[in-house]
């Protein structure tokens, strides 16, 4: 597979939402981030965007938290 600019974004938000996931803290400019990429619609796989929903849904129950 060549690798392509949308291939090094993918890797990219894959290692931000380990991360978020990891440390249980997002920026708020991961957050725009990653809001913008689901809403985008744009090249996000399936497994990507239970990630980013699994992000969001955390966010909404309290697990994750903003860290400015």
């Amino acid at each position: 597979m060549p690798w392509t600019r949308e291939r090094q974004s993918n890797l990219q938000n894959q290692q931000m939402v380990d991360r978020i996931l990891s440390s249980g803290q997002l920026t708020r400019t991961e957050y725009l981030h990653l809001t913008t990429a689901i809403l985008s619609d744009y090249l996000v796989t399936d497994e990507e965007r239970r990630q980013l929903n699994r992000i969001f849904d955390n966010i909404q129950t309290g697990h994750l938290k903003f860290a400015d």
